[in-house]
């Protein structure tokens, strides 16, 4: 979910997920675009007792590590260690102020680092090198780390060094089929197999009796997701859509229904890259999906400005309970 309403109408959401057997949460972290989703996880956990909450995802360049361990193990002693700490590269919190996504090896640095923190170990700050640790750990904090991921080379990364990894790459079962081989060369790596990371794979998703509403829902993330390399080819044709779609992006509408770069996707990357259209159509979809190595779909309910998102929740854990 990402925090674009009150704070109040999050915390009713995560209690009917809650409710109706969802077993996590995601909340979005840009904070030029959303409310501050430490604030909004911290508010919506209150009343929950099973929920897990995660950040789908936050980054290490707005947020200083020494920030980011104190916050995800505060919220894992209040929550009774419910959280994960869902990080990635950077996107629209780095790209509406300028800034660049961190490399690869940045941010497998800022995860050891994140790791020494929950151990209650001292880490040293490049820029003065002073040292620091989070100083009211009496213990160490168990916090999974998850990385998000799309192109095939953070996606090994993620195998290698990841609890978990937020699988960002459509629906379709051989993009799916190629993130899990590219996962699975990076676990190799570390002595792992892949069932030793927990697969989230996230989707925009619009369930309508109205197929064709669906999926005009959706377009604006699918823009968002074809924008990054993806781990398996797609028709030429559909290729040069996808470059225009990159060329045109704007990150002051990231995942925004009536974004201009919206109307750029065809129903064909549509189909490919979400779960969008009547409940027979996603049951379909979902159950092409079931088999694959997933552990969890994380879906992200799109609706029109001012609508509630409650009846999406709810068509999507009766299709879940079905397939």
């Amino acid at each position: 979910m990402f925090p674009t309403e009150p704070v109040g109408a999050m915390r009713d959401y995560v209690q009917l997920c809650e409710s109706l057997g969802y077993d996590n949460v995601w909340f979005g972290d840009s904070q030029n675009i959303w409310r501050e989703s430490g604030v909004v996880m911290g508010a919506a956990a209150v009343g929950t007792e099973r929920i897990v909450f995660g950040t789908g995802v936050t980054n290490a360049v707005t947020r200083h590590r020494s920030l980011l361990a104190s916050s995800w193990a505060t919220l894992s002693e209040f929550t009774g260690g419910r959280a994960i700490l869902g990080i990635g590269t950077g996107d629209s919190s780095l790209r509406t102020m300028g800034l660049k996504p961190l490399k690869l090896a940045e941010l497998e640095q800022a995860i050891a680092e994140l790791r020494a923190l929950f151990r209650g170990e001292e880490v040293a700050e490049p820029t003065s090198g002073a040292h620091y640790h989070l100083n009211y750990l009496t213990e160490p904090v168990d916090v999974p780390i998850y990385i998000a991921a799309s192109a095939p080379k953070i996606l090994q990364l993620s195998g290698r060094i990841a609890d978990g990894v937020i699988v960002l790459v459509g629906t379709a079962p051989h993009f799916i089929e190629g993130a899990l081989e590219r996962i699975e060369a990076g676990a190799k790596q570390s002595g792992r197999t892949l069932d030793d990371v927990k697969i989230v794979l996230w989707t925009p998703t619009a369930i309508d009796a109205d197929p064709t509403e669906a999926r005009d829902l959706v377009r604006a993330h699918v823009s968002r997701v074809v924008i990054r390399p993806l781990p398996a080819p797609i028709d030429p044709e559909l290729q040069q859509v996808v470059d225009r779609i990159r060329e045109s992006y704007d990150y002051y509408h990231h995942m925004d229904t009536e974004a201009s770069h919206a109307d750029l996707v065809p129903d064909e990357l549509v189909d490919l890259f979400a779960l969008a259209g009547t409940a027979e159509e996603c049951t379909e979809r979902l159950a092409q999906i079931q088999g694959l190595g997933i552990d969890q779909v994380s879906i992200v309910p799109f609706v029109r400005p001012g609508q509630s998102r409650e009846a999406t929740i709810r068509t999507f854990a009766e299709i879940a309970d079905r397939v």
